[in-house]
């Protein structure tokens, strides 16, 4: 049975590649900030699309070129999930990730110019990550974290309005999307320590590794709560009182975790926790 070769370009191939599913997610974070959070934006409001199609256009750009670097560990890792190379031709794939980069840089420009030099900053950041930071401890778990908090607080920055409550939703996310990349680390140890990666479960181990995912749910929890007493907010303070339910659950699941599926279920909840936590803006 002969291989199939790559094409130039494959919708599914493609729709797969950008990771469609999160760039909605990232849409609908921005718009219910903007529409709950904000006071006087409205659905229809151009300055608010352009701005969520250029952060849409960034992630896609990032996650082309992560797949771009991580062909060899996928193949180890989720082999069935590979499209670069494999699905569509890699300099095809190149091309769209230039292309989503400058897209994003310019739209970015023309909305302020502070705006595009925080895309091309974020653009940098992700090539620098996919190429090199992922494979070191921690660093690249953290500008990942920040970029997905950053997606938040553009928000805020952009249209000038209520720093603390989007910053408060920032952190959340920054947090969430840390503790979900090292959990995401354990998952792919393997693959990973074949190429000589360094992440967190490769260099210190499982046992350790688990301690600090306590120890930064605790101190993001309380920093989550000590921030919403500035805001007075009954809602965002009965929220996270709620959340603690999950958190314990989540804890309990993470120390019993020995698996690759444990770990994978992990990652999905920790999806569903972000997500609910964008929701919980709709009672703003």
């Amino acid at each position: 049975m002969t291989q199939q070769l790559p094409k130039n370009f494959s919708f599914p191939g493609f729709v797969k590649l950008i990771r469609i599913q999160n760039l909605l997610i990232i849409v609908l974070t921005q718009y219910l900030t903007a529409l709950f959070l904000l006071d006087g934006i409205h659905i229809f409001n151009l300055e608010l699309f352009l701005l969520s199609l250029s952060t849409v256009f960034l992630a896609a750009a990032g996650y082309i070129i992560n797949d771009y670097y991580d062909v060899k560990i996928d193949y180890i890792n989720k082999p069935e999930k590979v499209i670069v190379g494999k699905v569509i031709k890699r300099r095809v794939v190149l091309f769209w990730h230039t292309f989503l980069n400058f897209a994003a840089i310019i739209i970015g420009t023309f909305l302020d110019w502070k705006i595009g030099a925080i895309h091309f900053g974020a653009a940098f950041m992700l090539w620098l990550y996919s190429n090199q930071l992922k494979r070191l401890p921690l660093i690249g778990n953290i500008i990942v974290a920040g970029l997905t908090g950053l997606s938040i607080s553009i928000i805020s920055l952009y249209f000038g309005q209520k720093p603390i409550l989007v910053h408060t939703y920032a952190l959340f996310a920054f947090a969430i999307s840390l503790i979900r990349e090292i959990i995401k680390d354990m998952e792919d140890w393997k693959g990973d320590a074949n190429f000589g990666c360094k992440t967190l479960p490769i260099i210190w181990g499982i046992r350790k590794t688990k301690l600090l995912l306590y120890i930064l749910i605790s101190v993001f929890y309380f920093l989550i709560f000590y921030m919403t007493q500035f805001l007075e907010n009954d809602i965002l303070y009965f929220y996270f009182s709620g959340l603690t339910l999950f958190v314990i659950y989540f804890i309990h699941k993470l120390s019993l975790a020995d698996t690759i599926k444990h770990y994978h279920f992990l990652s999905n909840f920790c999806k569903v926790i972000m997500l609910s936590g964008i929701l919980s803006m709709l009672f703003f």
